[in-house]
């Protein structure tokens, strides 16, 4: 597949956003700021990576002045604690023992796999629900087993992984977008009420 094929091949697979899930997701992001509840994003390799520039682009690029912040957290970050628990419990469960201590009812945890099977996003996911989060999941494939453990699936129905990554980080980066501009718009209002 040459480079053209390639974004050719990313474009048709853009038609299988679902705009729907993604609104939803972007209300229970807001919901859960204006509560003051906590997200927590992970996942593994690529999806690490996305999981990261999701917390930082959550974090800062949704900062307006006046408007609550998020209080996000990347559970892929802390090498030493990553290493350690893969170590001594097992890479398995690296997630789920970092979420044990901290998630509450009305967090929002976020689990991002491209196939929707990695072990380690299902145990965290498993004690997200358990504890009353709200868990949203990021998959592509058929979803594998993610799509039907979370309360909201962002599904990529799209048999490629380095394809259903790009998306994944294309729909972080729309996500984050449309929480700046839900901001924005609440600090305006606000202003003009001021004015009133």
């Amino acid at each position: 597949m040459d480079v053209r094929q390639y974004f050719a091949a990313v474009e048709a697979a853009l038609q299988k956003i679902p705009f729907e899930a993604v609104d939803t997701v972007v209300d229970a992001l807001m919901q859960a700021n204006l509560a003051g509840q906590t997200v927590y994003i992970f996942g593994n390799g690529g999806s690490a990576a996305t999981a990261s520039h999701f917390a930082c682009d959550l974090a800062k690029r949704t900062i307006v002045e006046g408007q609550p912040r998020f209080r996000v957290i990347s559970l892929t970050d802390n090498n030493a604690l990553l290493t350690a628990l893969s170590n001594d419990i097992g890479y398995d469960q690296v997630f789920a023992e970092q979420l044990r201590p901290l998630v509450r009812p009305g967090d929002i945890v976020i689990g991002i796999s491209a196939s929707g099977n990695s072990p380690n996003v299902l145990n965290a996911v498993g004690v997200a629900n358990a504890a009353g989060a709200t868990t949203i999941g990021f998959c592509g494939f058929d979803g594998g087993r993610l799509k039907d453990r979370v309360d909201l699936a962002l599904h990529i129905d799209h048999q490629d992984m380095a394809m259903v990554e790009d998306i994944h980080l294309m729909l972080e980066h729309a996500i984050c977008e449309k929480l700046r501009a839900l901001q924005l718009d609440a600090d305006h209002s606000l202003t003009i009420a001021e004015r009133g």
